[in-house]
């Protein structure tokens, strides 16, 4: 493969790394492996002079896709340059005093200050254009809502989530599959929430590094005094140290050492000038601003020798590979387990068993193979189950070859399945762990979804059981017994259904007023005219319920539920069709409008049209394409307080 070639691949290869990190919260390469390719790249580029216009090195992150709104930034948020020797550091600085901080591996955010309130919330995005975020940052765990400062103030900052609040959530949550990757996916679903309940539960904390705008502050020319100065007004401000040419690498030595104790997930180090006029004077590439630099952790590698992989199948049917060698010392801990995430990266590192290995520790973190020295490439990918012996297959989505097993008998996929069942988002049945689901399926009791409701068939069996007693299976049948009032969509949710979550379930039974009989026989024509519900999540629906044995198993559970009925309220607003666009204020964010909208009759849209009764803007004067569409038809423009006014018949 010749150079230009070489680019191409790079490229494509970065950019959907790229796109699947930061749009999808997804994680298809380590960083070690990115920044090896993106380094690959720069030198390709520099060498040959040829640079496609979609390079990452050129280009700033990808289009963000939500349903959240966007909004433009009054300065583009640029990535920075990086470098990975210490050294480089101090000849960045020259003869400037700087300031060497934590690079926080979490979301940015724009946070703007109008008399001393929090007025408005916006995530960086693809750097021009980010998502409005105002409700759920105004829940984040230590934000102030009003400041003493009185003009008007933007700030940019990074939102995160402690390792201890990630690792309690994810211990909260019972099915493997559904855990969270790391902090930082976890904080990018918290942070881009549709209902700020939620993110309210996820402890977000925002760390503040830089001042945009502060109308007639003065600084000094220095921003360790701007860092000063929001400390003041009751911001946390990234730790960070002051330094020079002389003493900067002492202090990255500093960060070395702590970050081992940290509980803030950090992918590296920023390193900015101190004199705000100098690192203005210094302008911007493309790409990067000329007054700061990333110090990205130089990975502290190790080799050993791959003994075992240990496949873990799950509720799923996916068999995930774990890579057990011999135990070597990394960043003062000793590992010997690395996840080796699906089939595809098996194939890539051409592993076998024997085979020398060199492992690394993500962000001085999570344990990972960096490469395989050895690539003898006779590991033998099972073609037997791990738990049932069923035969296994190899699955091919987005590029990535997983493997799965195929028997719908398996243990795990049963002991995962009720797992789901139980779980609080599903059936909430307290008191049934995964590890007594174990012991009842394996002793008889539990065959199917409905046998959970007829455990005490076997009471004197549950009450001798080593563990158990009296105390414990009482609690267990009130909790059987709660979960039988419960509604539709959760009954949905608890199935266990592929692409099915709970939101869907919810879609899916209000289309049809909780018609059961209905719902089950839906075909994927049907599913997909509703809003949300892609070809994947109806094909996923139909396949299920023409299941017979399933089918048959949820009408077994139905006589043991009493659904809820939904308070029926008067259709006020039925004919009216709205459109909701910008900020909102008196609801925690726009689909509460929608949802409110919908349960009176009346239907939401995305787009303006001639068929639009109402469009719901809180700047109602604003000059957006909405709004001069809305105007242009003659469509009226009216905001919360007068839609408010319009439900109360005011």
């Amino acid at each position: 493969m010749n150079k230009i070639d070489r680019i191409k691949e790079l490229v494509k290869l970065l950019n959907k790394a790229a796109k699947a990190y930061y749009s999808e919260a997804d994680e298809i390469m380590s960083n070690y492996e990115y920044d090896k390719l993106y380094d690959e790249l720069v030198a390709l580029e520099e060498e040959t002079g040829y640079v496609q216009s979609d390079s990452p090195t050129i280009n700033v992150g990808y289009e963000v896709l939500s349903e959240l709104p966007k909004e433009s930034h009054e300065k583009p948020m640029l990535s920075l340059n990086k470098t990975k020797e210490r050294e480089e550091l101090a000849a960045f600085l020259g003869e400037q005093n700087g300031i060497l901080s934590w690079k926080l591996d979490g979301l940015t955010i724009v946070l703007t200050y109008v008399d001393g309130k929090l007025t408005k919330a916006v995530t960086r995005g693809n750097g021009e254009v980010g998502e409005v975020i105002t409700g759920n940052a105004k829940v984040f765990k230590n934000i102030p809502l009003n400041i003493a400062f009185r003009g008007e103030l933007i700030i940019r900052g990074e939102a995160v989530i402690k390792y201890s609040d990630f690792e309690s959530i994810n211990a909260a949550i019972e099915n493997e599959d559904e855990k969270y990757k790391n902090p930082r996916n976890l904080c990018s679903g918290s942070v881009r929430q549709l209902n700020n309940e939620i993110t309210a539960k996820r402890n977000v904390n925002f760390f503040a590094f830089s001042v945009v705008k502060a109308d007639g502050v003065e600084f000094n020319d220095s921003k360790e005094e701007q860092n000063k100065w929001l400390e003041s007004q009751g911001f946390m401000v990234v730790e960070r140290k002051l330094v020079t040419g002389a003493n900067v690498v002492e202090a990255v030595e500093y960060f070395a050492d702590a970050i081992k104790d940290n509980d803030f997930p950090s992918d590296g180090l920023v390193l900015t000038f101190d004199s705000i006029s100098y690192g203005q004077s210094l302008g911007r590439t493309a790409k990067f601003p000329r007054d700061s630099i990333a110090f990205k952790w130089a990975d502290e590698t190790a080799r050993t020798h791959l003994l075992e992989v240990e496949w873990s199948a799950s509720r799923t049917g996916l068999i995930n590979p774990v890579a057990i060698f011999e135990p070597v010392e990394l960043e003062g801990t000793t590992v010997s387990r690395a996840s080796v995430h699906n089939v595809s990266i098996v194939e890539e590192l051409m592993l076998g068993l024997g085979d020398e290995i060199e492992v690394y520790k993500a962000n001085m973190i999570i344990p990972q193979i960096s490469q395989n020295l050895t690539k003898s490439g006779t590991l033998v990918i099972p073609s037997e189950c791990p738990v049932c012996n069923g035969p296994t297959k190899i699955k091919k989505q987005n590029e990535t070859r997983s493997l799965y097993c195929t028997n719908p008998d398996c243990l795990a996929k049963q002991l995962k399945s009720f797992s789901h069942f139980v779980s609080r988002n599903a059936m909430n049945i307290d008191g049934i762990s995964e590890a007594t689901l174990e012991k009842f399926i394996s002793m008889g009791f539990i065959k199917e979804y409905a046998d959970i409701y007829h455990l005490d068939r076997y009471k004197e069996n549950i009450v001798s059981m080593e563990g158990f007693g009296a105390k414990s299976y009482d609690n267990i049948i009130a909790s059987v017994d709660n979960s039988r009032q419960t509604e539709l969509p959760k009954l949905i949710f608890a199935l266990g259904i592929a692409n099915i979550g709970l939101a869907n379930a919810k879609v899916i039974c209000k289309a049809y007023n909780n018609d059961v009989d209905r719902i089950v026989m839906l075909n994927e024509e049907e599913l997909t005219a509703l809003e949300g519900i892609g070809d994947v999540i109806a094909e996923s629906f139909v396949k299920y319920f023409a299941n017979t044995k399933k089918k048959e198993q949820f009408i077994k559970l139905l006589p043991e539920l009493n659904f809820k009925q939904e308070e029926k309220k008067e259709q006020i607003l039925e004919g009216k069709v709205f459109v909701i666009t910008g900020s909102v204020m008196h609801f925690a964010n726009r689909n509460e409008i929608k949802d409110l909208i919908e349960s009176l009759g009346g239907k939401v849209t995305g787009t303006v049209s001639a068929n639009t009764n109402y469009l719901i803007n809180n700047d109602v004067n604003s000059t957006s394409s909405k709004n001069k569409t809305a105007k242009k038809l003659g469509v009226e423009i009216i905001s919360e307080e007068q839609f408010l006014s319009m439900i109360k018949g005011e």
